[in-house]
């Protein structure tokens, strides 16, 4: 490991302290990287380097889920990289590269990504939104938030609005599966499909269970 990414690491965790967060911690960090390295053996050439800093910064301005401003964070983390990395002695193209995509990468913010490290990394953190990590994840929040695992009269919202704040199940319908629809590269779109599969028979299992 270089010393600038263990600089840039010490960094995060200095703004992540006192946060207990398991949506967004170092495991998520090493899990979006490794991602990222499978995604770049088919894509074109990129700087690897300015990726692995997007994607240790990525979440660095990390804001509750009903925050009010929740969909500025992507820009806000982006925002203190740059400074950061400015600060390091790095130019301002390469900075460009890092911050455009950590501002891309977020569902919320709706930015198109322009550049090859943006979309590998949009997939690569998408990615964790699905399978069996992404179920894991979702409980999580929904927890956090107050939610109940599902609507136990209707699970599957078959005669009242999907409501994935009160329900983690409906989560499932209002984002992730549509979340696997949205990647950018090849590679993404296997893992995403195969992923979003998978949790399809998470709920079909979890429906015979409970009825």
């Amino acid at each position: 490991m270089s010393d600038l990414i263990a600089e840039a690491e010490a960094e995060v965790a200095r703004l992540w302290a006192g946060q207990r967060d398991g949506a967004h911690d170092f495991g998520h960090l090493n899990r979006v990287w490794a991602t990222c390295r499978i995604i770049m053996l088919d894509e074109g050439p990129v700087d690897a380097e300015a990726l692995r800093l997007a994607v240790i910064f990525h979440d660095a301005i990390n804001l509750p889920k009903n925050a009010p401003n929740r969909s500025q964070a992507s820009v806000l983390s982006a925002d203190h990289a740059a400074q950061w990395l400015a600060a390091k002695g790095w130019n301002a193209s390469r900075i460009a590269i890092v911050a455009h995509a950590i501002e891309a990468h977020s569902f919320s913010a709706g930015i198109v990504p322009q550049s090859g490290e943006a979309r590998i990394l949009q997939d690569a953190d998408r990615l964790e939104a699905l399978g069996a990590i992404g179920l894991a994840r979702m409980f999580a929040v929904a927890g956090q938030m107050g939610g109940q695992l599902f609507d136990p009269a209707d699970p599957m919202a078959l005669h009242r609005p999907l409501d994935d704040k009160a329900f983690a199940l409906d989560h499932l319908e209002t984002k992730l599966f549509p979340i696997a629809q949205t990647m950018q590269t090849q590679t993404g779109r296997a893992i995403a499909a195969e992923r979003a599969e998978w949790m399809a028979s998470f709920r079909t299992r979890l429906l015979s269970e409970i009825e």
